[in-house]
């Protein structure tokens, strides 16, 4: 184990593990961000298709928080964001109808692009694979200050030492749901107007977004989003669900062409059905949790407001 302590290790690069470090480093408290992946984001994930980004997590992000609608502001100034609608429609029992509700807001670079803003002055280290944090703390060997944990329970539970008992009582009690999220290309848009709809009691369909609108180039790009039930049946080979998810949204939306390019990504862990009401976990072996677990309802939002709270609350403790 290296002997020397480094301040806070931030194990995750979403924007709950990015808004913990923000303010962190704005207190003066050396903070290190690493992250799996190849790039920050979290489950505000955005792909790109020949150059251009669909977001494939988040749909979008609402706003009541004052704290988070300074961070939203920043990034209307910067471009990034846009308002995007109100309306969505539902697809149910009762046919098709109108649902009116806060205002959605969308990122034409796709939602990543707002997790990368935030982090663009962080020192992020990416393709870096945690595999244990210990009492001390330690990650992977590495003494620090604190270890901050942002990430879906089941997988920050693999890498967390059963010996640090708080945190590990505190994951045991979030549970979450699966989802598959397909991108699809079509020749044209077919489909009737709308930007978002919701899909009650439908055995492959919960959501499905007009890609084209929220992004605002008119694209003929659609996003699904599965149910939970669906996308536990295909964890393990999710492409194969494609002509499903295909076929639904096409009978759903009664498209008259098939897609040219379909897409799917496999999200195990999507969104926490049972968390914590408080914003985020701090106990005294120094280990902190934080993310959409941690507060509601499961929202951008509520994860930004958990890790923003966690970070001044370690930086409090620590300087």
């Amino acid at each position: 184990m290296t002997t020397e302590r480094t301040g806070v290790v931030v194990v995750g690069a979403g924007i709950a593990g990015v808004a913990c470090a923000v303010q962190l480093q704005r207190a003066g408290v050396p903070v290190q961000l690493r992250e799996r992946a190849q790039v920050a984001g979290g489950r505000m994930a955005s792909k790109r298709f020949d150059g251009r980004p669909a977001d494939l997590g988040a749909a979008y992000f609402t706003v009541s928080d004052p704290d988070f609608a300074e961070v939203v502001a920043q990034w209307q100034a910067a471009g990034l964001v846009r308002e995007w609608t109100d309306t969505f429609v539902a697809y149910g029992a009762q046919g098709r109808h109108e649902v009116r509700g806060p205002m959605r807001w969308a990122a034409p670079g796709g939602l990543r692009s707002l997790v990368e803003h935030l982090s663009q002055d962080l020192p992020v280290l990416v393709n870096r694979l945690v595999l244990d944090v210990a009492p001390g703390p330690s990650v992977d060997g590495q003494r620090c200050q604190a270890a901050v944990l942002a990430m879906p329970g089941p997988q920050a539970a693999l890498v967390l030492d059963p010996a640090l008992t708080a945190a590990t009582e505190a994951l045991r009690n979030q549970r979450w749901s699966p989802s598959l999220a397909a991108m699809l290309r079509f020749p044209h848009r077919r489909w009737p107007d709308f930007r978002g709809a919701f899909v009650n009691d439908h055995p492959v369909l919960r959501l499905v977004c007009d890609d084209g609108d929220r992004r605002g180039d008119r694209e003929p790009v659609l996003v699904a989003h599965t149910t939970a039930h669906f996308a536990a049946g295909h964890l393990a080979q999710p492409t194969a669900a494609a002509p499903a998810v295909e076929a639904a949204v096409r009978d759903l939306l009664a498209l008259p062409e098939p897609a040219v390019h379909v897409h799917l990504h496999r999200w195990t862990y999507a969104q926490p059905t049972a968390g914590s009401a408080a914003g985020f976990h701090l106990d005294d072996e120094g280990i902190g949790l934080a993310g959409d677990a941690y507060g509601a309802p499961p929202r951008v939002q509520t994860a930004w407001r958990s890790g923003h709270d966690l970070g001044r609350a370690l930086a409090s403790r620590l300087t």
